[in-house]
Protein backbone atom coordinates (compact mmCIF):
# COMPACT_ATOMS: atom_id res chain seq x y z
CA UNK A 1 0.00 0.00 0.00
CA UNK A 2 1.35 3.32 -0.87
CA UNK A 3 1.50 6.26 1.69
CA UNK A 4 2.06 10.17 1.70
CA UNK A 5 2.89 11.81 -1.83
CA UNK A 6 1.58 15.63 -2.40
CA UNK A 7 -1.66 16.53 -1.78
CA UNK A 8 -3.79 19.29 -2.40
CA UNK A 9 -3.52 21.88 0.23
CA UNK A 10 -0.63 20.05 2.50
CA UNK A 11 2.30 21.72 3.76
CA UNK A 12 2.67 25.61 3.95
CA UNK A 13 0.91 27.77 0.51
CA UNK A 14 3.19 29.20 -2.21
CA UNK A 15 4.59 32.33 -1.57
CA UNK A 16 4.93 33.97 -5.16
CA UNK A 17 7.41 36.60 -3.58
CA UNK A 18 9.89 33.61 -2.75
CA UNK A 19 13.43 32.85 -4.38
CA UNK A 20 12.14 29.02 -4.40
CA UNK A 21 8.83 30.11 -5.98
CA UNK A 22 11.64 31.83 -8.43
CA UNK A 23 13.56 29.64 -9.05
CA UNK A 24 10.48 26.93 -9.96
CA UNK A 25 8.53 29.41 -11.96
CA UNK A 26 5.59 29.64 -9.58
CA UNK A 27 3.37 32.73 -10.66
CA UNK A 28 0.14 33.92 -9.83
CA UNK A 29 -1.86 34.94 -13.11
CA UNK A 30 -3.28 38.51 -12.00
CA UNK A 31 -7.50 39.02 -12.65
CA UNK A 32 -8.58 42.45 -12.83
CA UNK A 33 -10.71 43.38 -10.04
CA UNK A 34 -12.96 45.17 -12.06
CA UNK A 35 -14.18 42.00 -12.81
CA UNK A 36 -15.28 40.71 -16.32
CA UNK A 37 -16.86 43.21 -18.97
CA UNK A 38 -17.89 40.72 -21.77
CA UNK A 39 -21.16 38.62 -21.16
CA UNK A 40 -22.20 35.31 -19.70
CA UNK A 41 -21.52 32.39 -22.12
CA UNK A 42 -24.65 30.45 -22.97
CA UNK A 43 -26.25 28.51 -20.02
CA UNK A 44 -24.78 24.64 -20.86
CA UNK A 45 -26.63 22.47 -18.78
CA UNK A 46 -30.38 21.24 -18.66
CA UNK A 47 -33.20 24.14 -18.15
CA UNK A 48 -32.21 26.98 -15.40
CA UNK A 49 -34.57 28.85 -13.05
CA UNK A 50 -34.54 32.20 -13.21
CA UNK A 51 -32.51 32.24 -10.30
CA UNK A 52 -29.82 29.74 -11.32
CA UNK A 53 -29.71 32.72 -14.87
CA UNK A 54 -29.74 35.66 -12.45
CA UNK A 55 -26.85 34.13 -10.23
CA UNK A 56 -25.21 32.81 -13.62
CA UNK A 57 -25.19 36.51 -14.72
CA UNK A 58 -23.45 37.51 -11.67
CA UNK A 59 -21.04 34.98 -11.35
CA UNK A 60 -20.09 36.12 -15.09
CA UNK A 61 -18.40 39.58 -13.92
CA UNK A 62 -16.57 38.75 -11.47
CA UNK A 63 -12.61 38.57 -11.82
CA UNK A 64 -12.55 34.97 -12.05
CA UNK A 65 -14.71 35.22 -14.74
CA UNK A 66 -11.70 36.38 -16.93
CA UNK A 67 -9.94 33.16 -16.23
CA UNK A 68 -12.54 31.16 -17.26
CA UNK A 69 -13.19 32.75 -20.43
CA UNK A 70 -9.48 31.96 -21.33
CA UNK A 71 -9.42 29.62 -24.09
CA UNK A 72 -7.18 27.04 -22.32
CA UNK A 73 -9.86 27.48 -19.21
CA UNK A 74 -12.70 26.90 -20.83
CA UNK A 75 -13.77 23.24 -19.70
CA UNK A 76 -14.62 25.65 -16.50
CA UNK A 77 -17.37 26.84 -18.28
CA UNK A 78 -19.65 23.47 -17.07
CA UNK A 79 -18.49 23.25 -13.75
CA UNK A 80 -19.29 27.15 -12.97
CA UNK A 81 -22.45 26.39 -14.19
CA UNK A 82 -22.71 23.24 -11.31
CA UNK A 83 -21.78 26.11 -8.84
CA UNK A 84 -24.45 27.95 -9.33
CA UNK A 85 -26.73 24.90 -9.80
CA UNK A 86 -25.56 23.77 -6.39
CA UNK A 87 -25.56 27.37 -4.68
CA UNK A 88 -29.20 27.84 -5.33
CA UNK A 89 -30.20 24.36 -4.49
CA UNK A 90 -27.95 24.88 -0.79
CA UNK A 91 -30.17 28.15 -0.34
CA UNK A 92 -33.28 25.66 0.37
CA UNK A 93 -33.67 25.71 4.48
CA UNK A 94 -33.47 22.03 4.09
CA UNK A 95 -30.26 21.63 2.02
CA UNK A 96 -28.41 18.71 3.48
CA UNK A 97 -25.08 18.66 4.33
CA UNK A 98 -23.34 16.85 1.84
CA UNK A 99 -24.75 19.51 -0.64
CA UNK A 100 -23.29 22.17 1.31
CA UNK A 101 -19.67 20.23 0.97
CA UNK A 102 -20.25 20.25 -2.62
CA UNK A 103 -20.96 23.63 -2.98
CA UNK A 104 -16.95 24.51 -1.56
CA UNK A 105 -15.60 21.46 -3.67
CA UNK A 106 -17.07 23.32 -6.25
CA UNK A 107 -16.44 26.78 -5.52
CA UNK A 108 -12.99 25.50 -4.67
CA UNK A 109 -12.45 24.51 -8.43
CA UNK A 110 -13.19 27.35 -9.97
CA UNK A 111 -11.64 29.87 -7.84
CA UNK A 112 -14.30 31.37 -5.38
CA UNK A 113 -12.48 30.75 -2.31
CA UNK A 114 -9.58 32.32 -1.37
CA UNK A 115 -7.97 28.50 -0.98
CA UNK A 116 -9.36 28.15 -4.16
CA UNK A 117 -7.60 31.12 -5.80
CA UNK A 118 -4.66 29.93 -4.44
CA UNK A 119 -4.80 26.51 -6.11
CA UNK A 120 -5.73 27.76 -9.55
CA UNK A 121 -2.59 30.25 -9.17
CA UNK A 122 -4.88 33.30 -9.34
CA UNK A 123 -4.78 36.74 -7.43
CA UNK A 124 -7.08 39.44 -8.18
CA UNK A 125 -5.19 42.46 -8.63
CA UNK A 126 -5.48 45.70 -6.49
CA UNK A 127 -7.08 48.87 -8.20
CA UNK A 128 -3.74 51.11 -7.00
CA UNK A 129 -5.34 53.78 -8.57
CA UNK A 130 -8.75 53.91 -7.45
CA UNK A 131 -7.19 53.48 -4.01
CA UNK A 132 -5.16 56.45 -4.44
CA UNK A 133 -7.74 58.34 -5.96
CA UNK A 134 -9.74 58.00 -2.99
CA UNK A 135 -7.19 58.94 -0.85
CA UNK A 136 -6.81 61.88 -2.40
CA UNK A 137 -9.11 64.76 -1.46
CA UNK A 138 -11.59 65.99 -4.31
CA UNK A 139 -10.37 70.24 -5.58
CA UNK A 140 -12.78 72.32 -3.54
CA UNK A 141 -12.93 70.09 -0.62
CA UNK A 142 -11.73 70.58 2.60
CA UNK A 143 -10.31 68.38 4.85
CA UNK A 144 -11.38 67.99 8.51
CA UNK A 145 -9.01 66.35 11.01
CA UNK A 146 -11.07 64.72 13.80
CA UNK A 147 -8.75 64.23 15.87
CA UNK A 148 -8.47 61.03 18.52
CA UNK A 149 -11.28 59.54 20.38
CA UNK A 150 -9.98 61.04 23.48
CA UNK A 151 -10.17 65.01 22.48
CA UNK A 152 -13.91 63.68 21.05
CA UNK A 153 -15.25 62.48 24.40
CA UNK A 154 -17.06 64.49 26.97
CA UNK A 155 -17.48 64.20 30.72
CA UNK A 156 -20.99 63.77 32.40
CA UNK A 157 -21.24 64.18 35.54
CA UNK A 158 -22.55 66.67 38.54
Amino acid sequence: MSSGGARNRSGPAKDPNSGRSDRIGYKLTALPSEGYKSGAPEWPLSEASVTELRLWEEAWRTPQACAWSMPSESWRVRTVALWVRVRVRCEAPDAPAALLGQLHRFADQIGMTTAGLAEMGWAIAKDELAERRSDEAKPGEQVVKQGSSRDRMKVVGE
